[in-house]
């Protein structure tokens, strides 16, 4: 915790998916001035995220679902992004293998951690640990899709990773995490 912050007080707005609190606080500026200060904050938990290479294949496992609130904002509310998902307290590689099984029916090898990512920190809590991993057409052993009862209808794409690549260029592939590990899979293999 920063001494810069000092908190006055919390009102919890929503606590339904996640939990709205209402911070009151006092910020101490870098010129040592005290600003009372007011934000809501968004905590719905920290989550997993990977992105899984074929390398036979040379493509991409990725995912499609519908996004309320890209069609809220006008946007096109299907997305194409890894598969990802809450951790709820679980081990982040274990609950990665678990998301990977119920969004895309793939049960894999080793997952390389490369990051731990913060999505949206002027408003979210949520720090994302990022995976990286190799998968075969061999490894699915279920159906995926996502859970129904969590209202998930998930498409299971396999991409070339140039189409991938070209589709983040052209704005089509727009998740800020997907492209984030794409590109992070193009800097690896091109160094």
């Amino acid at each position: 915790m920063s001494e810069r912050y000092r908190p006055v007080s919390q009102e919890v707005l929503s606590d339904n998916w996640g939990t709205l609190t209402k911070h009151t606080f006092d910020y101490v500026r870098g010129d040592g001035t005290v600003e009372r200060q007011v934000r809501e904050v968004y905590d719905r938990g920290h989550a997993v995220a990977c992105l899984l290479h074929d390398p036979a294949a040379d493509t991409f496992l990725l995912t499609r679902q519908f996004r309320l609130p890209m069609q809220v904002a006008g946007l096109d509310p299907f997305l194409i992004e890894v598969p990802a998902g809450l951790l709820e307290g679980a081990d982040p590689t274990a609950r990665m293998r678990s998301e990977l099984m119920e969004e895309t029916g793939y049960e894999v090898g080793a997952l390389d951690h490369v990051a731990d990512l913060v999505m949206s920190p002027g408003s979210v809590t949520e720090s994302l640990a990022c995976f990286l991993g190799r998968y075969t057409r061999e490894e699915r052993v279920g159906q995926g899709g996502g859970l129904a009862g969590e209202g998930e209808d998930i498409e299971v794409l396999h991409l070339p990773v140039t189409e991938a690549a070209a589709m983040v260029e052209r704005g089509e592939i727009r998740d800020a995490k997907t492209v984030v590990l794409i590109q992070t899979f193009l800097l690896r293999r091109a160094g």
